[in-house]
């Protein structure tokens, strides 16, 4: 398939359970949003939560590039501001809370597959600041991004709480200065 093709796909997927949730996401609507015939997806994936979870690792709507600011502090502060964004700004927010949400009543939507591939980027945060010698490499990188992450969804997510400009910032000199 085409990419410009699949990114259709994935842009109308990714849009539509942002609008109608997981359970009003069909692949019948995705195919008419996308100009293309349901056969095709069917034929690259077998059901909606394999095309959900393809488009969540796959877009573009919800690209993400791992931050090289130099810096253990900068990169974490960028991270945090990455996962702000896309928990707070559209279309990232109404189709991460809908998708990531779904799966937890969905168990056959397998967000794991989309935590797993952003972590496998953000790892490379842990192995740079390693070799400056800024992190000890005993440190968990899965628990430093758990408890960064974690904040953000706490606040911004189930607490409806907005973010000020200073959180990232705060957020990761809480984790690194201590408190």
């Amino acid at each position: 398939m085409a990419p410009r093709k699949q990114q259709e796909i994935f842009d109308a997927t990714l849009r539509l359970v942002a609008e109608k949730g997981y359970d009003g996401l069909t692949v019948e609507g995705v195919a008419e949003r996308s100009g293309v015939n349901k056969t095709t997806i069917y034929r690259w994936w077998p059901s909606k939560a394999a095309l959900l979870g393809a488009a969540l690792v796959e877009s573009d709507l919800l690209g993400f590039d791992t931050p090289d600011t130099g810096s253990l502090r900068g990169d974490l502060v960028a991270l945090v501001e990455g996962v702000r964004r896309l928990l707070t700004e559209p279309p990232g927010s109404d189709i991460a809370v809908a998708a990531l949400g779904a799966a937890v009543r969905h168990p056959e939507l397998d967000a794991r597959r989309f935590f797993a591939d952003r972590f496998a980027r953000e790892r490379e945060i842990f192995e740079r600041a390693v070799g400056r010698g800024e992190l000890a490499a005993t440190v968990d990188p899965m628990l430093v991004v758990d408890l960064l992450a974690g904040a953000v969804w706490m606040r911004s997510v189930f607490r409806g709480l907005r973010l000020d400009d200073d959180f990232a910032t705060d957020a990761v000199a809480a984790l690194l200065d201590g408190i």
